[in-house]
């Protein structure tokens, strides 16, 4: 679960202006920093399925929302791969 001051840190990289906080870019960097220490948590706990389908649920989420900007907005799309480091 990310905290309040990690969720922040992590919107101010991607953000669109300074109250941003529902633009795809900004929910695509939340769900992927989420992604990120649910797969570190897996790693450790292996019978962990319950976390497990949660993680399935926010990967299936976070492309939707790729998706979406893909097709809306090609040129933030692509910035937004290569701040986070996502291969498609």
């Amino acid at each position: 679960m990310l905290t309040k001051r990690k969720k922040e840190n992590v919107i101010k990289e991607v953000r669109r202006h300074d109250s941003d906080t529902g633009s795809p870019e900004a929910q695509v960097a939340i769900l992927t920093k989420q992604i990120d220490e649910l797969s570190k948590h897996l790693k450790k706990n292996l019978k962990d399925f319950h976390s497990r389908r949660g993680l399935l649920q926010m990967v299936a989420d976070r492309r939707k929302h790729l998706k979406y900007l893909e097709k809306k907005d090609e040129k933030s799309y692509k910035s937004l791969i290569k701040k986070l480091d996502l291969k498609k």
